[in-house]
């Protein structure tokens, strides 16, 4: 701690700081360096997203009735094709019972209408029976038909408003809502679970106008949880309208691995590249801070390390931006602690001013 506070007072006098000769001398052979490169700079913007189910919906009711069965409740999980919600269905079983003495009604009536016809056709073929009585029997004919087939199709409406009354779960999930409660009666339409399914994920973010441009020519970012993790996301979706109340543009991503520990609502952080620029780059290890202050050491041309303060801006992959106080080439000392560690530094002062 001492030697930190040395060293700020030295780079806060603004003088040039050396390492003494024997000081040097012990700890040359030990001092790796490298010369401050330029790189590429991708610039980001780092936004708050928020991941969502892919598939939630609510499940409505199709058909009347009274709820008499409500196997789950909210939170629980449900596979695909579970009763979720039965309706009483007295009236269904009526409907349908009535639907299917009616077709019978009806293949009934198509066979007497049968035989008539036959009985005809085979007069009429002799000419016994008139034209008329011929066409009668065979418009009966095509009558009784056509009330088969809307005897069969009234059977097919019951059974199906039948089958409403049992509700099943459209696919596998949590349940995050009831909407209604056992012996409350239900009309069509009417809202009764609302669920999602964990298996399918994806993060929506909300990008400013001023980055549109380059976002939708790249269509690329990085997810992040708040740990660190990156998370594997397939390819963006880019809203083609802006939110006329934020001006924003809404960007979709899927979750190619949920793995389980990712749940609709958690926020992660959404890192957009919007531009490029060099830049010139040290090893983050070479770097010395103490409060505001930031410095290095820069070997000179003897190959003693003096320090030096420096400006620097972002930090990435283990590498941090120079952007005043430090030229291109110029070789930093990687690991600096040996030498601060060592307080045996000399001050030099600038030519012209007294001791």
């Amino acid at each position: 701690m001492k030697s930190f506070r040395w060293l700020a007072l030295l780079l806060a006098s603004g003088m040039p700081v050396t390492v003494l000769g024997d000081v040097a001398a012990d700890i040359a052979a030990d001092i790796a360096a490298e010369p401050a490169s330029r790189g590429v700079l991708q610039e980001t913007v780092r936004l708050d997203g928020v991941i969502e189910a892919v598939q939630q919906s609510t499940v409505s009711a199709q058909t009347s009735g009274t709820v008499m069965e409500l196997p789950f409740d909210v939170d629980d999980s449900v596979a695909a094709g579970e009763l979720i919600v039965r309706l009483e269905d007295s009236e269904q079983q009526s409907r349908l019972s009535q639907a299917e003495a009616g077709l019978e009604e009806a293949r009934a009536g198509l066979r007497d209408a049968g035989q008539q016809f036959e009985r005809i056709e085979a007069v009429h073929q002799r000419g016994l029976v008139s034209r008329q009585e011929f066409d009668q029997a065979r418009n009966n004919l095509a009558a009784a038909q056509a009330r088969l087939e809307r005897a069969r199709a009234a059977v097919a409406e019951a059974r199906q408003q039948l089958a409403y009354t049992r509700i099943v779960a459209p696919y596998g999930g949590i349940l995050t809502e009831r909407h209604v409660e056992l012996g409350e009666s239900v009309n069509p339409g009417q809202p009764l679970l609302s669920g999602l399914s964990l298996e399918q994920l994806r993060v929506v973010v909300d990008l400013p106008q001023r980055y549109a441009d380059s976002a939708r020519a790249a269509r690329k970012a990085q997810v992040t949880l708040n740990d660190g993790r990156v998370l594997e996301t397939g390819e963006m979706t880019f809203y083609p309208y802006a939110n006329p109340a934020t001006h924003t543009f809404r960007l979709r991503m899927p979750l190619t691995e949920p793995n389980g520990s990712l749940f609709p609502g958690m926020l992660v952080k959404v890192s957009v590249p919007v531009a490029s620029r060099e830049a010139l780059w040290i090893p983050a290890s070479s770097l010395i801070h103490r409060g505001e202050l930031r410095a290095v050491f820069v070997l000179d041309g003897d190959g003693q390390p003096r320090l030096r303060q420096v400006r620097t801006g972002v930090r990435e992959n283990g590498r941090v931006e120079v952007l005043a106080g430090l030229d291109e080439g110029e070789r930093v000392v990687s690991d600096p602690l040996p030498l601060v560690g060592s307080v045996r530094l000399e001050l030099k002062r600038p030519e012209g001013d007294n001791p």
